[in-house]
């Protein structure tokens, strides 16, 4: 089992909370079984910022401090906003962290973060359905809308919140094996419609 793996979160203003705190308690709970591992978050900045639903957020590093990633995940917001991407550094920090990263996952319009980057040209993807339309507009991408989350290499796409949980379940399940998704969806006692709940 792999160990030591660190998990990054970009946020910025105007985030979803739920979008990257619910794969957040995932990659936690993966991290603890494991026997090691971090999970952190960062923004352009650094600096405190305010989510969706009004939460203040403070970062752990900004862009330019940030430890060596295994795992970057891009969550989304509301509708497309440019607050994700306002700086041009940001596309660009994107762009090399695709080349070092074993994988990166993106929930909701964390996924138009990637288009915007180039990230899912000539790739399958998906997004939540309010702002699929962005994606199926593309003709450099096939958007799957009725999949909760796509994996085409190592970048993994899903819709929004809840679909963002499956994707994180499942991405566990990829690095360590599916056991091991199966005791950290038992231990967040999530439910309604899971990956790896069949027994081996």
């Amino acid at each position: 089992m792999k160990k030591g793996l660190t998990y990054g979160i970009y946020i910025y203003e105007q985030v979803a909370e739920l979008d990257f705190v619910a794969p957040m308690q995932v990659f936690a709970a993966s991290n603890q079984f494991a026997g090691g591992g971090r999970v952190v978050t960062l923004s352009c900045t650094g600096q405190t910022l305010s989510g969706l639903s009004g939460l203040r957020i403070t970062p752990d590093y900004s862009l330019q401090n940030a430890p060596p990633l295994d795992v970057l995940l891009l969550p989304g917001t509301a509708e497309v906003s440019e607050y994700a991407w306002s700086d041009p550094a940001i596309l660009d920090w994107v762009r090399q962290q695709y080349e070092k990263v074993e994988y990166l996952a993106a929930v909701c319009t964390g996924g138009l973060i990637l288009q915007k980057a180039g990230l899912l040209k000539g790739r399958r993807a998906t997004t939540h359905w309010q702002l699929m339309d962005a994606l199926e507009g593309d003709p450099e991408i096939t958007a799957l809308p009725d999949a909760r989350y796509v994996r085409d290499g190592k970048i993994v796409t899903s819709q929004g919140v809840s679909a963002g949980m499956d994707m994180a379940l499942w991405l566990v399940g990829q690095i360590h094996d599916p056991d091991h998704a199966r005791l950290v969806r038992k231990i967040l006692q999530y439910d309604p419609a899971p990956p790896y709940t069949a027994e081996v």
